[in-house]
């Protein structure tokens, strides 16, 4: 079976001097290989070819044969690496939390332990008839979180 630290490394040496960061392997028991990739320009099909091309230069068919894909995070997926929260900032983004709440919110910083976020909600203010729209902010710790998404707009 072909270890995920071998693609790693490959992968690692072949986006060493771009703005690419690695975001998951999975290695299933039949080396069916999945890499994804992102950059905060985005992911093109000249990219993912390269990272293909370098993988399987660097693996030997005639040992072992495996089926790869290359290809970009995507939306759709929650964030897996710090890198992709940094992308975000500035942007809204769906989190889910551990306790089933969900909120979208705009990300407006993260580290390896914490995210904070601005939202906005309607509150009324006393003696006003109406509900008004105030900017609220909040940090949470990483471990409360269980997926955070981008929301896409069109």
């Amino acid at each position: 079976m072909i270890k995920k630290a071998d693609i790693q490394s490959l992968v690692e040496k072949s986006i060493a001097r771009t703005d690419l960061f690695l975001v998951g392997i999975k290695v299933s028991a039949d080396n069916c290989i999945e890499v994804l990739v992102d950059s905060p320009k985005g992911v093109d099909l000249d990219h993912c070819t390269a990272i293909s091309r370098a993988i399987e230069s660097g693996l030997d068919r005639d040992v072992e044969d495996f089926e790869l894909t290359v290809s970009s995070a995507g939306l759709d997926l929650p964030f897996q690496v710090l890198q992709q929260y940094l992308k975000y900032i500035g942007k809204e983004v769906e989190i889910v939390f551990k306790n089933g709440k969900k909120l979208k919110a705009t990300l407006t910083a993260a580290d390896a332990e914490s995210l904070s976020i601005s939202y906005i909600v309607l509150k009324k203010e006393e003696g006003a008839k109406r509900k008004k729209p105030i900017t609220e902010t909040a940090t949470y710790q990483m471990n409360e979180i269980k997926s955070t998404k981008p929301v896409i707009n069109f």
